[in-house]
């Protein structure tokens, strides 16, 4: 069952739109919120709110990559792997996050700190490679780099 802030947060995003349902996206993002990713009973809880099938919210929340459908860490690292971010050292960045934190694309370290996932662009490729971490850009990364990058997050 959808919390009441829950509710509250998507019915704010809801009058926006001419038709409810069309806020199901808004909503898939603030249970994720909440809830730090979407589970099936959320999917279930969204589906009820918006009188949609269970079907089509799921959907929606698989055609986005954003939308985690599984658990992840405290802190998501995408890590952008694009041609520009290939030709500017994509590779030994990725070589050393994998080193780092045991882990590679989709895994989860074993403290829940950090998941590790590819994004197809980050938008910033004068400053490529890049990485992101929650909503915090990192460009013109290095190996040397990764550690002090990591140790922001807690």
């Amino acid at each position: 069952m959808l919390t009441t802030e829950e509710m509250k947060e998507i019915e704010a995003e809801a009058v926006n739109y001419q038709e409810k349902n069309s806020a199901c996206i808004d909503a898939l993002k603030i249970v994720q919120r909440h809830r730090g990713w979407v589970s099936d009973e959320g999917l279930e809880d969204i589906a009820n709110y918006f009188g949609m099938k269970l079907d089509e919210v799921d959907s929606i929340a698989t055609f986005y990559n954003l939308i985690f459908r599984k658990s992840v860490g405290r802190h998501v690292i995408l890590l952008c792997d694009s041609i520009s971010c290939w030709v500017m050292g994509y590779e030994s960045i990725r070589a050393c996050l994998n080193q780092r934190l045991g882990i590679d694309f989709g895994g989860t370290t074993t403290d829940q700190r950090f998941t590790l996932l590819p994004v197809p662009c980050l938008g910033t490729c004068d400053r490529a490679p890049a990485m992101m971490i929650d909503e915090d850009l990192h460009c013109d990364l290095e190996p040397q780099k990764i550690d002090r990058i990591l140790e922001e997050y807690r």
